[in-house]
């Protein structure tokens, strides 16, 4: 038997060579969920994820949301065909240019937050990754819950024609959520004023991101919702 007629028998049987197996990079710990690493203040502990939608012909939507966990403010809502880690950290330094930086950021082992980019990027600016285990979503609970919001309240409710048109009710549904809709857990008040009494209580800014700088080497760009602000305004 020689090797033409091995390969035909091969073939012809669906045989295939087995892929060589990556060992995946677990860096998530139960240490660093919600429970056992709770959030002591404003800008302590920010949590972010992403959600996954479509426009109505069918094209994919890329939510990327960060939630800050004390006051419970949503501090970006971006939305895009697709993101990576650079989408992720520009949209951090347009943060840090308003807020400042937290000294933890929660998130799970998804690929665009273990990206060495990512952590190069936080170790630069001195903020601690908080990566939950892995297959545990209710360990990053803030995130998803608000995840869930923005599903029912906004993806579910709304057909977008296209991404221009998602960044502007994205925006849109932010600002609400942050000004005008009570919370429970803040007593009833909304995001924005609890956030307030925070900045007056503890002198603005923690002293962990006083003085905050992008890393040299990092050069910052025009956030995905550029048309934000501008075109929705509270009445």
């Amino acid at each position: 038997m020689n090797r033409k007629r091995v390969y035909r028998l091969w073939r012809k049987q669906g045989l295939k060579v087995p892929r060589r197996q990556h060992k995946k990079r677990r860096l998530g710990s139960s240490e660093n969920g919600i429970v056992r690493r709770k959030a002591q203040g404003m800008n302590d502990v920010w949590a972010w994820d992403f959600v996954f939608d479509r426009t109505v012909n069918g094209g994919s939507l890329k939510w990327f949301s960060i939630v800050d966990e004390y006051t419970r403010e949503c501090l970006a809502l971006e939305v895009g065909r697709s993101m990576n880690s650079q989408n992720v950290i520009d949209t951090l330094i347009d943060l840090a240019q308003v807020r400042g930086m937290p000294r933890h950021i929660r998130s799970d082992n998804g690929p665009e937050f273990i990206a060495c980019a990512i952590r190069s990027w936080l170790g630069g600016a001195k903020v601690q990754t908080l990566y939950i285990e892995p297959g545990s979503p209710w360990e990053n609970g803030y995130a998803e819950s608000f995840n869930g919001k923005l599903r029912d309240e906004l993806l579910n409710v709304e057909e977008f024609t296209n991404v221009p048109e998602a960044r502007v009710l994205g925006t849109a549904w932010r600002l609400d959520y942050n000004h005008r809709r009570p919370h429970s857990a803040l007593n009833y008040q909304t995001p924005a004023a609890f956030a307030g009494t925070c900045k007056h209580k503890d002198g603005g800014v923690p002293p962990a991101v006083e003085g905050f700088s992008p890393p040299e080497d990092t050069v910052a760009r025009k956030p995905l919702s550029s048309c934000g602000e501008e075109l929705v305004k509270l009445s």
